[in-house]
């Protein structure tokens, strides 16, 4: 792995640099969860937005307010930047928020909607394409595997993962360290340290990589790349091994960039997101 590399994917690091002026839009009707809350805003095609870990919808809001036609489905999971943590606060995360999402998707009469995922949303997103919820996916700056993303494997960084989330969650040392990690990540106040530490676990975890080729819909990935050319080709090549599985996915690179693709270049994120979205 490259230097730095992990520095410039810390799944904390700029999580919620939009968060502030955020507004609110309207919540989604008669759907009650203890994993998730999710809010409407705008009309026309639908559109699931995921934010990643320790983020909140205002992660999206460059992109909401700049592309009009489109009903936006704003996922905020529960634990992460002001939310409760409530069901998120015992036992996994990940694959329970994926299933409240396929959950909403039933119980709002979308069909087959369009799912957009930054970060750990990118792997929620997958897991909707999975589940043939999706008409088309979109992952931005994550691997399908998500200890890849600190150039470890599912069976190794698991391993440490559980080791490191215990630390963080059992001990009380532990809990201080973690709390003082997200106090200083932009966006990430307000987010439940546990919950946090639970997600990476679940996503050190997670290698999705051989179910790609079950995704039949369209699949487009955006990922970061930096200003050093040695480390963009090192991370082109990793992003194209790790989907080569899914044989018509569309890579995109977008730099200079941190891992919040869509602050730090908001006009070429939105046209890679509008090209995505004109099938849709």
């Amino acid at each position: 792995m490259t230097d730095g590399l992990m520095d410039r994917r810390s799944l904390l690091c700029g999580a919620g640099a939009l968060a502030a002026g955020w507004a609110m839009p309207a919540l989604a009707a008669d759907f009650a969860s203890r994993r998730i809350m999710v809010t409407v805003r705008g009309s026309g095609r639908d559109v699931l937005l995921i934010p990643g870990l320790a983020s909140g919808p205002g992660i999206w809001n460059g992109v909401t307010g700049q592309m009009p036609g489109y009903r936006w489905h704003l996922v905020h999971v529960r634990g992460f930047a002001g939310l409760a943590a409530d069901a998120n606060g015992s036992g996994p995360v990940v694959q329970p928020v994926a299933d409240e999402i396929a959950r909403y998707i039933a119980a709002a009469g979308l069909r087959r909607p369009a799912v957009v995922g930054h970060s750990m949303g990118g792997t929620l997103a997958m897991m909707q394409g999975l589940k043939g919820l999706a008409s088309r996916v979109m992952v931005v700056d994550m691997l399908p595997a998500g200890a890849a993303m600190v150039g470890g494997t599912a069976n190794g960084m698991g391993y440490l993962a559980d080791q490191l989330s215990q630390y963080f969650t059992g001990t009380a040392a532990g809990r201080r360290y973690l709390a003082q990690i997200v106090a200083q990540a932009p966006g990430a106040e307000g987010s439940n340290p546990e919950v946090i530490a639970t997600a990476l676990r679940d996503l050190a975890n997670t290698d999705l990589g051989p179910q790609l080729g079950r995704i039949g819909v369209p699949m487009s990935v955006v990922y970061a790349v930096g200003a050093d050319q040695a480390q963009s080709v090192e991370i082109t090549r990793r992003f194209r091994a790790a989907y080569a599985a899914k044989k018509d996915v569309k890579l995109m690179p977008i730099g200079p960039s941190g891992h919040v693709v869509m602050a730090d270049q908001p006009t070429r994120f939105n046209a890679a997101l509008g090209n995505f979205l004109k099938g849709v």
